[in-house]
């Protein structure tokens, strides 16, 4: 994949700025997007409108080589890194490492993102180079808005999400109910939030896909929205079952959630997963390029005004009804910009978002039900293929 950075090399411009430079590990989605590369230990890059380069440990340096899009890669060892820890220590040492690399590229003045060591942009200030904070947060903004390939790579996580969710359901529905309300599986063993979460972790695996953690909560456990859930699933209440896998060839996330319910719903339970339903249709229904994603977070907010719901947005001190956003980017991070909120940006064509209103009440549980869209020239399209159903028989 070749990105775009024509924004990027405007804003370096319009800043007199030579380069762009990020120094982090494989966790630094920025870093991977600028230069195609990650590893487990702290490496450094920088992007020029003429070229990108990496600093990198020998351990690295072939894989960098061979991996990554950089113009430019070169190892520790290049500068005499050995030497200059002798005599200047560590800290000094790697300064005056980056300083020398940053000078054979050519560069005098940079911008780094809000992630960048303050040490590192300390020394590099000591060793005479320009280092001005990106408070704009441009390289997120490029990652933002995907290409038909990045899209693609979340439509290849997406399928997998589904393969795992569909299992989660087909054990629910295969579990029976024993006298104290709990679900058994076919061997007569429990069937708990960490057993559906382990199965859900074979599935993505089977399918090339990876996930640090999942929600599998069920009955007051799902009325925090971000209880990861645990113990014995039972009969008659909400179970949220929210996955966020990584694809790992692409390391692009897809995100869905459904709620099921093993048994028989109450008229409560009813109306508020019809409600949170409707919300996700009226938020589906906004979801356009030009509107905001504050326009798209009103419109779930209507719903559940309307029907009588608290919300943080009406009710800043709400720790019932609906207490998060509508939704937010996902990529090469399961959360990314833009943001579906009070103060979300505008959409553009390659915007891809989720939409995920809930309610949540310890006395009742939760319910959640989230879509992943990508904004569209006409409008959106719905990633999921996944059907949206509360009762699991």
């Amino acid at each position: 994949m070749e990105p775009d950075f024509s924004a990027l090399d405007d804003y370096l411009d319009e800043a007199n700025l030579d380069g762009y430079a990020l120094e982090d590990d494989a966790s630094s989605s920025d870093l991977y997007y600028l230069s195609g590369f990650g590893a487990p230990d702290p490496f450094f890059g920088v992007y020029t409108p003429e070229q990108t380069g990496l600093l990198v440990s020998s351990l690295e340096y072939g894989r960098a080589k061979k991996e990554s899009r950089a113009d430019v890669v070169k190892r520790h060892s290049d500068y005499d890194a050995r030497e200059k820890m002798e005599e200047y220590g560590e800290e000094l040492a790697h300064q005056k490492l980056l300083a020398e690399f940053l000078a054979d590229l050519g560069v005098d003045s940079l911008a780094v993102n809000g992630q960048f060591p303050l040490s590192t942009a300390d020394g590099l200030r000591e060793e005479g180079l320009e280092v001005t904070p990106d408070r704009d947060g441009i390289v997120r903004d490029i990652r933002a808005v995907k290409t038909d390939e990045e899209v693609d790579h979340v439509r290849t996580a997406q399928r997998a999400n589904e393969a795992a969710m569909a299992r989660a359901e087909e054990l629910v529905a295969e579990a029976t109910v024993d006298d104290d309300g709990v679900l058994r599986r076919p061997d007569g063993e429990a069937l708990t939030s960490e057993f559906v979460k382990q199965e859900i972790e074979i599935t993505l695996i089977r399918h090339d896909c990876s996930l640090d953690e999942t929600i599998v909560a069920c009955g007051a456990d799902a009325a925090d929205p971000h209880d990861r859930g645990s113990g014995p699933l039972r009969a008659n209440e909400f179970v949220i079952v929210d996955i966020f896998p990584r694809d790992k060839a692409s390391k692009y996330h897809s995100d869905m959630t459904r709620t099921f319910l093993k048994g028989d719903a109450s008229e409560t339970q009813l109306e508020w997963y019809e409600v949170t339903d409707e919300a996700r249709r009226a938020a589906l229904d906004a979801v356009e390029p030009g509107v905001t994603g504050a326009d798209v977070n009103q419109a779930v907010v209507d719903v559940y005004q309307e029907a009588g719901y608290p919300t943080v947005f009406t009710d800043p001190d709400t720790e019932t009804g609906f207490i998060h956003s509508t939704g937010h980017g996902v990529g090469l991070d399961v959360h990314e910009s833009p943001s579906v909120s009070l103060n979300g940006e505008e959409l553009e064509p390659g915007h891809v978002i989720t939409i995920e209103p809930g309610l949540y009440d310890p006395d009742v549980g939760g319910v959640r039900i989230e879509d992943i869209v990508v904004v569209t020239e006409e409008g959106y399209e719905n990633l999921v293929d996944y059907p949206v159903e509360l009762v699991v028989d």
